[in-house]
């Protein structure tokens, strides 16, 4: 995959921002692309966290008993090649441990990392929310995964979460609502789609509150 300027990126993923997974969704349902969203059990650890950004892909799996140091050691290498303006996105095939926790946070921030994703479990999460660095997780719990699991692979490898494939510069929006994926090939066209929707939603509710019914809005805008 060729690589995208990280002001692009930075770009993209404020326009982004600006708008919600309601409206990146619908658009997505309109193209046929139905089943884009990952499972609700995967929750921001603070209602009010927002990410948006390419993914950036890792798999493992349950190793009880691993070497400390090997596992380790992989998984700061890890750590260290996400790319600025990425997300994170942990496949982890584990429902017991933590795969990320203040320290790991840390370098991914100061790395310029947007946030994180897993599928999977979170700990220190008080730090991390002080800090203020979007992570949406499966689960919280306090037992370190270096013991436990094993990185299988990470960066170009595609995964799977809840029936959706991510591939490595795939985009991650997530609010409250949800965690939306879209494939790179339309990410633009989607984003601008989307953000026509939101405009449109904002005359919709201008035009609601100011007594339209339902039925004649949606006759008049064409969504609702």
């Amino acid at each position: 995959m060729q690589a995208v300027p990280g002001d692009q990126i930075a770009a993209t993923a404020a326009r982004f921002g600006a708008i919600y997974t309601a409206a990146v969704t619908d658009i997505l349902d309109r193209r046929g692309l139905v089943a884009q969203t990952l499972p609700p059990e995967l929750a921001p650890l603070s209602p009010e966290m927002l990410l948006a950004g390419p993914a950036y892909p890792i798999e493992g799996r349950p190793h009880a008993g691993h070497d400390y140091d090997t596992s380790i050691r992989k998984i700061l290498g890890m750590l260290g090649a996400v790319p600025p303006g990425h997300v994170s996105v942990y496949q982890t095939n584990d429902r017991e441990s933590s795969h990320l926790g203040e320290l790991s946070v840390t370098s991914l921030r100061t790395r310029g990392c947007a946030g994180a994703v897993l599928d999977g479990g979170c700990r220190d999460v008080g730090f991390i929310v002080r800090d203020g660095f979007p992570v949406f997780a499966r689960f919280t719990t306090p037992q370190d995964s270096v013991p436990r699991w094993d990185l299988v692979a990470h960066g170009d490898v595609t995964i799977e979460i809840g029936g959706v494939r991510i591939a490595l510069g795939d985009w991650v929006v997530a609010d409250r609502d949800g965690i939306v994926v879209i494939p790179a090939a339309i990410v633009e066209e989607v984003l601008a789609e989307a953000e026509q929707k939101a405009s449109v939603e904002n005359r919709i509710r201008d035009a609601v509150r100011e007594g339209m019914l339902p039925l004649d809005a949606y006759d008049r805008f064409g969504t609702f």
